[in-house]
């Protein structure tokens, strides 16, 4: 969604339907939510998610639905291995029957058998292929009777799932799920650009890339690319939490179970870094400060970084108090100050580089905002970019 563009036709996205199990790695909080879509009582807590769904599904712009999990193992017709098996559900398209008369899409099996040899085209390995599972549904499938995909069917639209393996990491994982989403999208008509090129280093890129959270309208920003596992003393307000905005859409920011008053930003199911917050009155009054950086006057908004490559003096207001965490200058206002790279202490940076630091501007008790400061690397080399989960998740007994 945020790398994508549409050119022409149109696509919806539900980025987090089942998102408290998308952060627990687990299927099951409320019983399986892909065994939802047939019966569902009205006391069940994911009942207003499942009926939400249902609406959209049946929605009369909607011709084509296609359902993204991760799966155990790999999926073959017949018995391999422990791993590679008619058990198993990784690396496969499925569909619940061959064909769906009579409506858009609706020859399930050929246009499943495309999606899957498109993948098979950037394999990266023979052992990865791709399949196609075929569950007869109606002939007397009972789990799969009370799938989303199912429903779907039932509803005279043209419905796949769409497994990638468990035993990937998650850039791979994504990878051959936008070889088959972009298969069908093509089938369906749907034309569209992409900002990255469709390959395990390129989808890595475009996960870790402008991962960031900002908070009260923008006025505290932390960049998250290379985030320290903590932030400490962050100037937040007591509804902060109400108010975050992530770069993505399955980016949160969640009280941490472990301790009431700290948060927990997660991305999917990873906790990528945890805020214990200073909690702190906002003050409106100002938008930015006036700062010299490397002896350039330039203008500062809050929830911006600025990049500096020697040092940086924020102008002195009347009133204006500036801490540049990290700094120990001895003094309360460090405001008209000349700040280099080596007055910081490494360990108060927001990145695990030392390079990024808070300067944070108050009036009175009051936090006006924040804005970051990125001294230039000393000298060229790679970036350590934080890992992504490449462990698979809890399967339930059904092999998701």
């Amino acid at each position: 969604t945020t790398h994508y563009t549409i050119r022409s036709g149109g696509l919806w996205v539900v980025p987090n339907l089942n998102f408290p199990s998308i952060i627990k790695r687990s299927r099951g909080l409320y019983g399986d939510m892909n065994r939802k879509f047939a019966r569902l009582d009205d006391r069940d807590p994911e009942y207003g998610t499942v009926r939400r769904i249902q609406d959209l599904i049946r929605h009369p712009r909607v011709v084509l639905v296609l359902n993204l999990h991760d799966g155990s193992g790999y999926y073959r017709p017949v018995y391999e291995d422990r791993l590679r098996n008619a058990a198993r559900w990784g690396q496969s398209v499925i569909i619940d029957q061959e064909r769906l008369p009579g409506v858009f899409m609706g020859d399930l099996a050929r246009e499943a058998q495309e999606a899957a040899a498109a993948a098979n085209k950037g394999l990266l390995d023979p052992a990865h292929r791709l399949h196609v599972h075929n569950t007869r549904t109606a002939e007397g499938d009972r789990e799969m009777e009370k799938s989303l995909s199912y429903y779907a069917v039932r509803q005279g639209k043209a419905a796949f799932g769409l497994e990638a393996s468990k035993e990937f990491p998650v850039e791979l994982r994504a990878y051959y799920h936008l070889c088959m989403v972009e298969s069908l999208l093509r089938q369906a008509g749907v034309a569209f650009t992409r900002g990255f090129e469709l390959s395990p280093e390129g989808v890595r890129g475009a996960l870790l890339e402008n991962l960031g959270v900002s908070f009260a309208d923008n006025r505290i920003f932390l960049p998250l690319e290379d985030v320290r596992p903590t932030i400490n003393y962050l100037p937040l307000p007591k509804e902060a939490q109400a108010t975050a905005v992530p770069s993505k859409p399955i980016m949160a920011v969640l009280p941490c179970e472990r301790d009431d008053g700290q948060y927990c930003v997660h991305y999917g199911n990873r906790m990528i870094t945890l805020i214990r917050p200073e909690w702190r009155e906002v003050d409106t009054s100002l938008s930015g400060v006036r700062a010299r950086g490397d002896g350039k006057d330039v203008d500062v908004p809050f929830g911006r970084v600025l990049d500096v490559r020697a040092e940086l003096l924020v102008q002195p207001q009347e009133g204006v108090r500036v801490n540049a965490i990290g700094v120990d200058s001895g003094e309360k206002d460090e405001s008209g100050q000349t700040l280099r790279r080596k007055d910081f202490l490494p360990r108060f940076s927001v990145d695990r580089q030392g390079r990024i630091f808070r300067v944070e501007v108050y009036r009175g008790q009051r936090c006006s905002g924040m804005f970051l400061v990125r001294f230039a690397a000393d000298a060229p080399r790679q970036a350590r970019a934080a890992p992504l989960p490449d462990r698979p998740g809890p399967e339930s007994a059904l092999g998701f």
